[in-house]
């Protein structure tokens, strides 16, 4: 059972949604704030493969006031396999490795969750607390690399879930990896919203000498109160920067995502993110669109149920003006941008702010010459 106590509605919401179409919310309970702390999701839905939902309530003896605290519980797992591959044309790399499944930093935004589902979790709370790590990450990137026909492309590295979620403090799979890639000179590139990525500048340094790293940080918003209701187990806007200006006096490349840019919560903002960004060392600069697959967007929408209740209707709106009246645009080409009027504002206002700021549409790219396959292991026999 994974739901948890149920908490209703803020009673000034109900009017505003009773002919909108997120007049479903109406009936939504959600988890009751002092046993969700430092958490994104309110709730704890059964995924979209369950066959049967549970719901708690009270029955009267007061089994409620038992229940534990949201805690986060990590599984080791062994992987099959350790890069993944995509064909996306909306991103500039086809391979990536996340060392973790699931994310402690808690953003109800996040296009990831749905990923829980297969595991018979939820998109919610479950993918926030049920952190799976691949312990065997780094023998599996070397036994990949060590392919005779392996020819090295760029890696990315947390393009899921980030790489340096608090548990990376104490497991330290992402260093493992890293130390594979400076051993083999293979190039890798970084997303990650932690400032614990300078616990390894050391890594980082030696690739990015040769041209074979390059680290990007997504900011959505320089208001501390905002990123921790959006974000609550990340580092903070200022401690971003910080690891930003340090990475980049270091000599690695960084660059910032503005992402995800939020309708009438967080876009005002995308103009003063970019120019913290440029001050701090950053050479180029992105920006994505929010989007809500699948799970998402419910946990969205009960993010704003529970701390932006007056926006919930204008930004739903606003969302929906650009996914031509849906909630999601899955295809290809206009799912990180989006159309219309909104959509083409905010792109225009990201272009002059990116130009203003002298920041590139994207770092250059990193080098694949020097690539050295792994040395095999001294216990590993020959068959000859």
């Amino acid at each position: 059972m994974r739901t948890q106590p149920a908490y209703p509605p803020p009673p000034e919401l109900l009017s505003k949604l009773g002919d909108s179409r997120d007049a479903d919310l109406v009936g939504r309970q959600l988890v009751a704030p002092d046993r969700n702390r430092g958490r994104g999701a309110q709730t704890n839905a059964s995924g979209r493969f369950e066959r049967q939902a549970t719901e708690v309530f009270d029955d009267g003896w007061g089994s409620l006031e038992a229940l534990e605290p949201f805690v986060t519980r990590e599984h080791e797992e062994r992987a099959r396999t350790i890069i993944a591959r995509n064909e996306s044309p909306d991103v500039g790399f086809d391979r990536s490795i996340n060392p973790y499944r699931g994310c402690e930093h808690g953003c109800p935004y996040c296009y990831a969750r749905p990923t829980h589902t297969f595991l018979g979790l939820s998109a919610g709370l479950d993918f926030e607390r049920e952190i799976f790590v691949k312990v065997n990450a780094a023998d599996k990137l070397r036994e990949a690399l060590g392919r005779p026909r392996y020819a090295p492309k760029l890696i990315a590295l947390g393009t899921n879930t980030d790489p340096y979620q608090p548990v990376e403090r104490h497991r330290k799979i992402t260093r493992a990896i890293l130390e594979v890639m400076a051993e083999t000179r293979h190039p890798v590139s970084i997303v990650t919203k932690s400032a614990l990525v300078v616990r390894d500048l050391d890594l980082l340094t030696d690739l990015a000498r040769d041209g074979l790293a390059a680290v990007a940080f997504s900011i959505t918003s320089l208001d501390a109160k905002l990123s921790r209701n959006m974000e609550p187990r990340a580092a903070t806007p200022a401690k971003r920067l910080e690891a930003m200006e340090l990475l980049s006096a270091a000599g690695v490349p960084t660059m910032v995502m503005a992402a995800p840019m939020i309708p009438a919560i967080n876009d005002a903002e995308l103009e003063k993110i970019l120019a913290a960004a440029a001050s701090q060392g950053a050479r180029a600069a992105g920006m994505i669109l929010l989007r809500l697959p699948l799970e998402v967007r419910d946990v969205f929408r009960e993010w704003l149920m529970r701390h932006h209740p007056d926006k919930l209707v204008h930004v739903m709106n606003l969302i929906r003006d650009t996914r031509s009246g849906r909630d999601n645009d899955p295809r290809f080409g206009s799912r990180m941008s989006g159309e219309g009027p909104y959509a083409f504002s905010l792109r225009r206002r990201f272009e002059l702010a990116r130009a203003r700021h002298r920041l590139e549409t994207k770092l250059p790219p990193l080098r694949t010459d020097l690539f050295v396959a792994p040395k095999k292991s001294d216990a590993q026999l020959s068959l000859f």
